[in-house]
Formats: C-alpha cells, structure tokens, sequence
C-alpha cells in the first residue's frame, strides 16, 4: 500500500510542480539568456541609450523576453516616450511620442 502511495506521488509530483515552474519560467529563461550572453544585460541596454536621449528623464524599463526587447521610458515636458531595443543587439528598433 504505501507503495503504491510513494508510486502514485512520484507520478503526479511533475503535474502538480508544473504551474509553480510556468510562473517562474519567463523569469528564469531571462536570467539564463543573459548569463549566457545570448541577450544583453539591463545595464548594458541603459548604457547604450540612456546617453542618447539628452533633456528626458529615464523612467526604467520592462523586457519582453518573447521577443527579446527592452522597453525603455522617458518623460520629458509631460510626454511619455518609449524606446524599443533589440535585447540582443542592443539597437534602437522602434520608439513612441516625441
């Protein structure tokens, strides 16, 4: 009996571990990608295109790890301006206001 108790959790132990790892995964997968290399660091991203953007202040920024890009805002006189920045190359892809 206890056995088949052990068994029967070992066999349900992934099912039920598997929302807790999806929750995580994105966070995780971002991690590793920078520590890899195979996407580049906040900091490095800020470096790049911080500097370009005289007269706006820097808010912070998200990532989209699906695809890969930084999303950087700004504020300057009241207007909100996002920066989008190919993770991996660190290149200006897109921006938003003015």
């Amino acid at each position: 009996m206890k056995a088949a108790v052990s068994l029967l959790l070992l066999l349900a132990a992934p099912a039920l571990a598997a929302p807790l790892d999806q929750h995580r995964t994105d966070q995780e997968r971002a991690y590793d990608a920078r520590r890899q290399g195979r996407i580049l660091s906040p900091k490095a991203i800020e470096a790049r295109v911080v500097p370009t953007m005289k007269g706006y202040e820097y808010l912070g920024f998200d990532l989209d790890f699906g695809s890969a890009v930084y999303t950087l805002k700004f504020l300057r006189d009241g207007m909100v301006v996002w920066v989008d920045v190919d993770g991996r190359s660190g290149q200006i892809i897109g921006r938003t206001g003015r």
